[in-house]
Protein backbone atom coordinates (compact mmCIF):
# COMPACT_ATOMS: atom_id res chain seq x y z
CA UNK A 1 0.00 0.00 0.00
CA UNK A 2 1.51 3.48 -1.12
CA UNK A 3 1.22 5.72 1.86
CA UNK A 4 2.55 9.92 1.24
CA UNK A 5 2.10 12.37 4.06
CA UNK A 6 0.40 15.98 3.42
CA UNK A 7 1.68 18.59 5.66
CA UNK A 8 3.35 16.26 8.08
CA UNK A 9 4.92 17.61 10.63
CA UNK A 10 8.51 16.03 11.68
CA UNK A 11 9.65 15.45 14.99
CA UNK A 12 13.11 13.62 15.56
CA UNK A 13 13.09 10.43 17.47
CA UNK A 14 15.97 10.04 20.11
CA UNK A 15 15.51 6.16 19.65
CA UNK A 16 18.69 4.27 17.54
CA UNK A 17 16.86 3.76 14.08
CA UNK A 18 17.83 -0.05 13.97
CA UNK A 19 16.13 -0.91 17.54
CA UNK A 20 13.08 1.20 16.81
CA UNK A 21 12.63 0.49 13.42
CA UNK A 22 13.15 -3.05 13.55
CA UNK A 23 12.16 -4.76 9.81
CA UNK A 24 10.91 -1.81 8.19
CA UNK A 25 10.54 -1.89 4.47
CA UNK A 26 10.00 2.05 2.49
CA UNK A 27 6.96 2.12 0.55
CA UNK A 28 7.55 4.91 -1.64
CA UNK A 29 9.66 7.57 -2.92
CA UNK A 30 9.00 10.37 -0.18
CA UNK A 31 11.13 7.86 2.92
CA UNK A 32 7.90 6.95 4.44
CA UNK A 33 8.05 3.84 6.78
CA UNK A 34 5.40 2.13 7.57
CA UNK A 35 4.28 -0.46 10.23
CA UNK A 36 1.22 -1.18 12.03
CA UNK A 37 1.35 1.53 14.60
CA UNK A 38 3.89 3.36 13.84
CA UNK A 39 4.93 5.79 11.00
CA UNK A 40 7.99 7.11 10.74
CA UNK A 41 10.24 9.71 7.92
CA UNK A 42 13.33 9.62 7.19
CA UNK A 43 15.00 12.71 5.30
CA UNK A 44 17.41 11.36 2.37
CA UNK A 45 21.53 10.62 3.80
CA UNK A 46 19.79 10.91 7.40
CA UNK A 47 19.05 7.12 9.33
CA UNK A 48 17.17 8.52 12.33
CA UNK A 49 13.61 7.69 12.41
CA UNK A 50 11.47 10.71 12.89
CA UNK A 51 7.72 10.65 14.00
CA UNK A 52 4.99 12.10 11.91
CA UNK A 53 1.60 13.98 12.26
CA UNK A 54 -0.64 13.78 8.53
CA UNK A 55 -2.23 12.48 6.56
CA UNK A 56 -2.39 9.44 4.68
CA UNK A 57 -2.80 9.57 0.53
CA UNK A 58 -2.80 7.40 -2.56
CA UNK A 59 -5.44 6.40 -5.11
CA UNK A 60 -7.86 6.22 -1.97
CA UNK A 61 -9.77 8.36 0.39
CA UNK A 62 -7.47 10.56 2.65
CA UNK A 63 -7.88 9.52 5.89
CA UNK A 64 -6.26 11.53 8.79
CA UNK A 65 -3.83 9.71 11.23
CA UNK A 66 -1.52 10.83 14.48
CA UNK A 67 1.55 9.26 15.53
CA UNK A 68 2.74 9.08 18.48
CA UNK A 69 5.59 7.23 20.81
CA UNK A 70 3.78 4.03 20.97
CA UNK A 71 6.31 2.10 22.42
CA UNK A 72 4.45 -0.66 24.05
CA UNK A 73 4.30 -1.51 19.99
CA UNK A 74 7.78 -1.00 19.10
CA UNK A 75 9.59 -4.13 17.97
CA UNK A 76 12.92 -5.43 19.40
CA UNK A 77 12.19 -2.87 22.66
CA UNK A 78 10.48 -4.56 25.77
CA UNK A 79 8.17 -2.19 28.05
CA UNK A 80 11.12 -2.43 30.38
CA UNK A 81 13.40 -0.93 28.02
CA UNK A 82 11.10 1.78 26.97
CA UNK A 83 9.71 3.08 30.45
CA UNK A 84 13.65 3.71 31.25
CA UNK A 85 14.60 4.99 27.77
CA UNK A 86 12.53 7.34 27.42
CA UNK A 87 13.63 9.52 31.00
CA UNK A 88 17.28 8.15 30.27
CA UNK A 89 20.17 11.25 30.60
CA UNK A 90 22.61 8.89 29.14
CA UNK A 91 24.87 11.61 26.81
CA UNK A 92 23.89 14.52 27.91
CA UNK A 93 25.64 16.70 29.73
CA UNK A 94 23.76 19.21 32.73
CA UNK A 95 24.68 21.91 34.23
CA UNK A 96 23.29 23.14 37.94
CA UNK A 97 23.95 26.68 38.99
CA UNK A 98 23.96 26.51 42.77
CA UNK A 99 24.35 22.91 43.66
CA UNK A 100 27.08 22.48 46.65
CA UNK A 101 24.29 22.60 49.18
CA UNK A 102 20.08 22.58 49.55
CA UNK A 103 18.08 21.48 46.48
CA UNK A 104 20.69 22.37 43.86
CA UNK A 105 22.78 19.21 45.49
CA UNK A 106 19.96 17.08 45.43
CA UNK A 107 18.64 18.05 41.82
CA UNK A 108 22.64 17.69 40.69
CA UNK A 109 22.24 14.12 41.70
CA UNK A 110 19.35 13.42 40.64
CA UNK A 111 20.55 13.68 37.32
CA UNK A 112 23.51 11.84 37.36
CA UNK A 113 21.94 9.29 38.18
CA UNK A 114 19.61 9.01 35.32
CA UNK A 115 22.77 8.82 33.08
CA UNK A 116 23.78 12.79 32.75
CA UNK A 117 27.24 14.02 33.21
CA UNK A 118 26.49 17.15 35.62
CA UNK A 119 28.40 20.39 36.13
CA UNK A 120 27.91 21.37 40.17
CA UNK A 121 28.70 25.10 40.64
CA UNK A 122 29.31 27.11 43.74
CA UNK A 123 30.65 30.73 44.81
CA UNK A 124 31.04 30.87 48.74
CA UNK A 125 31.90 27.73 50.54
CA UNK A 126 34.83 25.68 48.85
CA UNK A 127 34.38 23.18 51.98
CA UNK A 128 30.98 22.92 51.34
CA UNK A 129 31.43 22.13 47.40
CA UNK A 130 34.24 19.33 47.81
CA UNK A 131 32.35 17.89 50.11
CA UNK A 132 29.16 17.91 47.68
CA UNK A 133 30.82 16.64 44.70
CA UNK A 134 32.42 13.75 47.07
CA UNK A 135 28.83 12.69 47.75
CA UNK A 136 27.85 12.96 44.49
CA UNK A 137 31.27 11.36 42.76
CA UNK A 138 30.17 8.30 45.74
CA UNK A 139 26.62 7.38 43.30
CA UNK A 140 28.85 6.28 41.04
CA UNK A 141 28.52 9.54 38.34
CA UNK A 142 30.65 11.74 35.94
CA UNK A 143 30.85 15.33 37.56
CA UNK A 144 32.65 18.88 38.34
CA UNK A 145 32.48 21.08 40.33
CA UNK A 146 33.30 24.65 39.50
CA UNK A 147 33.26 27.83 41.04
CA UNK A 148 31.80 30.84 39.63
CA UNK A 149 29.67 33.87 40.71
CA UNK A 150 26.62 33.29 38.53
CA UNK A 151 25.34 36.68 38.77
CA UNK A 152 28.75 38.15 36.62
CA UNK A 153 28.99 37.96 32.51
CA UNK A 154 32.22 36.67 32.34
CA UNK A 155 32.19 34.52 35.22
CA UNK A 156 29.34 32.62 33.65
CA UNK A 157 30.73 32.24 30.08
CA UNK A 158 34.31 30.61 32.19
CA UNK A 159 31.85 28.22 33.88
CA UNK A 160 29.98 27.18 30.99
CA UNK A 161 33.30 27.10 29.03
CA UNK A 162 35.14 24.85 31.31
CA UNK A 163 32.24 22.75 32.17
CA UNK A 164 32.49 21.70 28.40
CA UNK A 165 35.81 20.93 28.67
CA UNK A 166 35.60 18.61 31.44
CA UNK A 167 32.26 17.04 30.27
CA UNK A 168 31.33 18.01 27.11
CA UNK A 169 28.68 21.28 26.19
CA UNK A 170 25.37 22.09 27.96
CA UNK A 171 22.43 20.41 26.74
CA UNK A 172 20.42 20.88 30.16
CA UNK A 173 20.42 23.53 32.63
CA UNK A 174 19.19 23.83 35.92
CA UNK A 175 18.92 27.73 37.16
CA UNK A 176 18.88 27.18 40.85
CA UNK A 177 21.45 29.59 42.29
CA UNK A 178 20.03 31.61 45.30
CA UNK A 179 20.84 34.28 47.74
CA UNK A 180 19.56 34.50 51.32
CA UNK A 181 15.83 35.31 51.34
CA UNK A 182 14.90 37.37 55.12
CA UNK A 183 11.17 38.01 55.39
CA UNK A 184 10.96 41.62 55.96
CA UNK A 185 8.20 44.69 55.76
CA UNK A 186 8.73 47.08 52.39
CA UNK A 187 10.16 49.80 54.50
CA UNK A 188 13.10 47.67 55.84
CA UNK A 189 14.44 46.41 52.74
CA UNK A 190 16.51 49.01 50.31
CA UNK A 191 17.18 48.70 46.88
CA UNK A 192 20.55 47.38 47.04
CA UNK A 193 18.61 43.95 48.47
CA UNK A 194 15.80 44.20 46.24
CA UNK A 195 18.92 44.77 43.40
CA UNK A 196 20.38 41.38 44.77
CA UNK A 197 17.06 39.59 43.94
CA UNK A 198 17.12 40.61 40.80
CA UNK A 199 20.29 39.88 39.72
CA UNK A 200 20.07 36.14 41.10
CA UNK A 201 16.37 35.57 39.41
CA UNK A 202 16.72 37.52 36.25
CA UNK A 203 19.92 38.76 35.51
CA UNK A 204 21.74 35.20 36.23
CA UNK A 205 19.15 33.04 34.18
CA UNK A 206 19.82 35.84 31.26
CA UNK A 207 22.83 34.74 31.69
CA UNK A 208 23.34 31.56 31.76
CA UNK A 209 21.30 30.96 28.87
CA UNK A 210 22.87 33.22 26.56
CA UNK A 211 26.01 31.09 27.36
CA UNK A 212 24.27 27.53 26.63
CA UNK A 213 22.13 28.65 23.88
CA UNK A 214 24.93 28.17 20.56
CA UNK A 215 24.68 24.62 21.50
CA UNK A 216 21.38 24.09 22.10
CA UNK A 217 20.54 25.64 18.87
CA UNK A 218 22.60 23.97 16.65
CA UNK A 219 22.35 20.50 17.66
CA UNK A 220 18.36 21.52 18.12
CA UNK A 221 17.53 20.01 21.29
CA UNK A 222 18.05 21.64 24.87
CA UNK A 223 16.14 21.72 28.40
CA UNK A 224 16.07 24.94 30.08
CA UNK A 225 15.07 24.04 33.80
CA UNK A 226 13.91 27.55 36.39
CA UNK A 227 13.54 26.52 40.16
CA UNK A 228 10.94 29.21 40.59
CA UNK A 229 8.51 29.31 43.96
CA UNK A 230 5.14 28.51 45.00
CA UNK A 231 5.87 32.27 46.87
CA UNK A 232 4.97 34.24 43.81
CA UNK A 233 1.54 32.12 42.98
CA UNK A 234 0.59 32.81 46.90
CA UNK A 235 1.41 36.33 47.28
CA UNK A 236 3.69 35.70 50.82
CA UNK A 237 3.93 38.06 53.12
CA UNK A 238 6.03 40.03 54.13
CA UNK A 239 8.33 38.92 51.34
CA UNK A 240 8.49 41.79 48.18
CA UNK A 241 11.79 41.43 47.21
CA UNK A 242 11.66 37.73 46.77
CA UNK A 243 8.42 37.63 45.16
CA UNK A 244 8.96 40.21 42.74
CA UNK A 245 12.09 38.65 41.68
CA UNK A 246 10.92 35.03 41.64
CA UNK A 247 7.28 36.41 39.32
CA UNK A 248 9.74 38.31 37.28
CA UNK A 249 11.22 34.74 36.53
CA UNK A 250 8.30 33.25 35.77
CA UNK A 251 7.68 35.40 32.89
CA UNK A 252 11.39 34.68 32.03
CA UNK A 253 10.49 31.17 31.81
CA UNK A 254 6.57 32.00 29.33
CA UNK A 255 8.79 34.37 27.54
CA UNK A 256 11.60 32.64 26.42
CA UNK A 257 9.77 29.33 25.93
CA UNK A 258 7.54 30.47 23.07
CA UNK A 259 10.68 31.90 21.24
CA UNK A 260 13.05 28.69 21.21
CA UNK A 261 10.68 26.36 20.64
CA UNK A 262 10.94 26.05 16.65
CA UNK A 263 14.97 24.94 17.92
CA UNK A 264 13.57 21.75 20.06
CA UNK A 265 14.04 23.93 23.23
CA UNK A 266 12.08 23.54 25.88
CA UNK A 267 11.62 25.83 29.05
CA UNK A 268 9.93 24.84 31.90
CA UNK A 269 9.86 25.87 35.98
CA UNK A 270 9.62 23.97 39.08
CA UNK A 271 7.91 25.91 42.00
CA UNK A 272 8.88 23.35 44.90
CA UNK A 273 6.79 24.66 48.26
CA UNK A 274 8.75 25.47 51.53
CA UNK A 275 11.58 22.31 51.54
CA UNK A 276 13.60 22.63 54.63
CA UNK A 277 17.31 22.10 53.80
CA UNK A 278 20.51 23.12 55.53
CA UNK A 279 19.90 27.22 55.31
CA UNK A 280 16.22 26.81 57.28
CA UNK A 281 17.61 25.21 60.21
CA UNK A 282 17.61 28.68 62.04
CA UNK A 283 13.70 29.25 61.11
CA UNK A 284 11.38 30.12 63.75
CA UNK A 285 9.58 26.86 64.88
CA UNK A 286 6.30 28.64 64.79
CA UNK A 287 6.72 30.00 61.52
CA UNK A 288 7.29 26.10 60.07
CA UNK A 289 4.39 24.91 62.18
CA UNK A 290 1.98 27.42 60.33
CA UNK A 291 3.39 26.44 57.12
CA UNK A 292 2.88 22.75 57.80
CA UNK A 293 -0.70 22.42 58.71
CA UNK A 294 -1.11 24.25 55.19
CA UNK A 295 0.06 21.40 53.40
CA UNK A 296 -3.07 18.76 52.28
CA UNK A 297 -0.69 15.99 52.18
CA UNK A 298 0.23 16.40 55.87
CA UNK A 299 3.91 16.10 55.52
CA UNK A 300 7.10 17.83 55.11
CA UNK A 301 8.51 17.40 51.27
CA UNK A 302 12.16 16.70 50.94
CA UNK A 303 15.03 17.40 48.54
CA UNK A 304 14.42 14.23 47.02
CA UNK A 305 10.64 15.10 45.85
CA UNK A 306 12.14 17.21 43.22
CA UNK A 307 13.91 14.45 41.66
CA UNK A 308 11.31 12.81 39.43
CA UNK A 309 10.32 16.13 38.23
CA UNK A 310 13.85 17.42 37.41
CA UNK A 311 14.27 14.03 35.19
CA UNK A 312 10.85 14.32 33.38
CA UNK A 313 11.51 17.89 31.96
CA UNK A 314 15.23 17.50 31.43
CA UNK A 315 14.18 14.23 29.40
CA UNK A 316 12.32 13.10 26.36
CA UNK A 317 9.38 12.07 28.41
CA UNK A 318 8.45 15.90 27.63
CA UNK A 319 9.52 16.58 24.44
CA UNK A 320 6.21 18.29 24.01
CA UNK A 321 6.15 20.12 26.94
CA UNK A 322 7.17 23.79 27.13
CA UNK A 323 6.06 27.11 28.86
CA UNK A 324 4.62 25.04 32.31
CA UNK A 325 4.75 25.90 36.11
CA UNK A 326 5.14 22.37 37.79
CA UNK A 327 4.50 22.85 41.49
CA UNK A 328 6.11 20.16 43.92
CA UNK A 329 4.18 21.52 47.55
CA UNK A 330 1.89 18.67 48.64
CA UNK A 331 -1.27 20.67 46.91
CA UNK A 332 -0.94 24.21 48.82
CA UNK A 333 -1.83 25.83 45.65
CA UNK A 334 -3.81 24.20 42.57
CA UNK A 335 -4.05 25.97 39.50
Amino acid sequence: MDRTLARSRMVPSSNDSNRALGKVECNCRRGVLYQPGLVFLRTAGDSRPYLALGESGGGGPKKRFSIRRRFGSVPGLSKQEMSTEIFSLEGKTALVTGSSTGLGKRMAVALGQAGAKVAMNYFNNEERAAQALSEFEATGAEGAMIRANVTEEADVNRLVAEAGEKLGPIDIVILNATPDQPQMPIEEYDWDFYQSMLDFFIKSPYLVTRAVLPHMKKQRWGRIINIGSEVFHLGVTPFTAYVSAKGGQNGFNRSLAHELAPWNITVNMIAPGWIPVERHEKDPQELKDGYFASIPMQRWGVPEDLAGTIIYLASEASSFVTGQNIHVNGGTTVH
